[in-house]
């Protein structure tokens, strides 16, 4: 075919206007001919369609999911508190329950009825008193309130309903969720104990992960010789990142606790196991943070006159450093998120007290989330939700963080 019919031919094709273009596109001895366009363009269409359809699933599993636990999880943001008259010159040793009226007892928490004798201690005064007060409910009347499953008697339930009536009953914000720690009485029960000793575990997590991991990423990337011991080095860090959190559970349990003989369920031994966990990625995010400094701002300093030290320490690191921080709060994240490796060294004990160093036994968020899953009270379910919904507002506010911090101090060459 000669160069003016092949021009002639690639005019004709690229005018769909024209009645000889669309003739000349499905001519199979045309040599622009493809057989195939149609298929492709239709697998193509396929494709696309089943993207958008995965997003959309993504998206309403992660919509329905929210929901459902934003749903479980506000009630437990309110409890319910009930006026009652008390004696208080009937409260002595044991025997505080016989301060409230006989028909009360049921109704109100045990573990309100049992501060009785440390309120008196507080003030004195009262030994002698007969006060109307706003004692915390029993947690079946809590969720007969809510609307929720609830054990009452008739006769219990009529109680309730007069007492709603005469504006006896109402529901308040529950400060103890977040005052309190872990208890057997649903509605005294709290997160305040696994608050403090998430974050004890986290201190100790960064003190041992955070100076080791920058060290050792540069020392990998800037002064390391490219060996096969190196190159080994880096394989095994690169698979550490990779292997189930349970692992380091299980070698936290040996080394820590059979081999040094540190305190089990302790803030110390778990957060040197995370540190463990959370090595390989600081490693990793340090390395790359490292590695996006241009050379020349090493070949400059090195013109200078400057030492391989004083390059890294005075011009390398602090350009990286928003990179390494980003990387080291994403590590943070993850670590507090995690269970199975504190399941292991004994992290999920009944812990009511808040611990005070990290020596003593405690329990972190997870563990305490996990805990009351398993409990059959209803009132466990709300605060389960209630529980990773904060868990959740910490991990995010983590994340955001980090990308806030990424984009504040974002060097780009």
């Amino acid at each position: 075919m000669s160069a003016d019919k092949t021009e002639k031919l690639e005019t004709d094709l690229n005018n769909p206007a024209t009645e000889k273009s669309s003739k000349l596109q499905t001519q199979e001895n045309n040599p622009f001919y493809d057989p195939t366009l149609k298929a492709r363009h239709a697998s193509a269409k396929r494709f696309r369609l089943l993207t958008i359809l995965a997003i959309v699933f993504s998206l309403g599993f992660l919509l329905f999911f929210l929901g459902d636990m934003v749903v479980k999880g506000l009630p437990a943001f309110q409890q319910t508190y009930i006026q009652i008259e008390v004696d208080y010159s009937k409260v002595a040793g044991t025997s505080y329950r016989k301060a409230l009226d006989k028909k009360y007892r049921r109704v109100v928490s045990r573990a309100w009825t049992r501060m009785l004798p440390s309120q008196i201690e507080a003030d004195p005064s009262l030994a002698e008193k007969k006060l109307k007060v706003w004692a915390l409910a029993d947690d079946q009347v809590d969720q007969y309130l809510k609307g929720h499953f609830y054990k009452l008697k008739d006769k219990d339930k009529q109680l309730i309903d007069e007492m709603k009536a005469a504006g006896d009953v109402k529901l308040k914000f529950n400060k103890i969720f977040f005052t309190q720690g872990d208890s057997k009485i649903p509605e005294n029960s709290g997160i305040h104990s696994a608050i403090i000793g998430s974050i004890l575990t986290l201190l100790v997590t960064m003190v041992f992960a955070f100076p080791i991991g920058v060290m050792t990423a540069v020392y990998l990337e800037e002064f390391a010789v490219d060996n096969r011991w190196t190159r080994l080095i880096e394989v095994n860090i690169n698979n550490l990142a990779a292997i189930p959190s349970i692992l380091f559970g299980l070698l936290g349990l040996a080394v820590f606790i059979n081999l040094f003989g540190m305190p089990r369920s302790s803030p110390l031994v778990g957060g040197l196991t995370l540190a463990l966990m959370t090595l390989p990625i600081i490693i990793v995010s340090a390395r790359a943070a490292l590695r996006s400094v241009p050379g020349s701002i090493r070949q400059a300093a090195f013109g200078l006159g400057l030492t391989k030290i004083e390059v890294v320490q005075d011009h390398v690191l602090p350009l990286a450093f928003p990179g390494i921080l980003t990387g080291s709060i994403i590590g943070l994240a993850q670590a507090m998120g995690e269970t199975a490796p504190l399941i292991i060294i004994g992290m999920i004990a009944f812990i009511p007290d808040a611990p005070t160093s990290i020596f003593e036994a405690a329990t972190v968020m997870p563990a305490q989330i996990f805990t009351w899953a398993g409990m059959p009270e209803r009132a466990y379910i709300e605060r389960t939700a209630a529980g990773i919904m904060v868990l959740l507002t910490v991990l995010l506010s983590l994340n955001a963080l980090a990308v806030y911090l990424r984009k504040k101090y974002e060097v780009k060459w």
